[in-house]
């Protein structure tokens, strides 16, 4: 992924996950359930579809796994927790940067509702 080309788009669940992430530091499950509470329900991502994801935001330094755990009598040792790194920032900027731009055009072509 080159994040200084702001033309190439990020996936959706990429998008939600550094957002998911933004605010805190989570484990997958979490990251699942924030990501449905953002969205009101309308962007559900499956296990599958997260850890796939991760994976590859790993690989590309978009995020990070945390060795630092909670206190144990507030966490399951299997979870792993997943921290948004400055690249990851700098590629969800972007990616906003991005679809604002893409809706500003959208506005001036009569396809998406103008600002009040």
């Amino acid at each position: 992924m080159d994040i200084d080309d702001p033309s190439r788009p990020l996936p959706p669940a990429v998008l939600h996950i550094l957002m998911a992430l933004a605010d805190e530091d989570q484990h997958g499950y979490a990251i699942i359930q924030s990501i449905t509470v953002r969205t009101g329900g309308r962007v559900k991502i499956g296990p599958g579809t997260l850890y796939r994801s991760l994976h590859r935001m790993l690989e590309e330094g978009l995020v990070v796994e945390l060795d630092e755990r909670p206190s144990p009598d507030q966490d399951d040792e299997r979870r792993r927790y997943y921290r948004i790194t400055p690249l990851g920032r700098k590629a969800a900027r972007a990616e906003a940067a991005r679809l604002a731009e893409l809706v500003r055009l959208a506005r001036i072509s009569g396809l998406a509702p103008r600002k009040a």
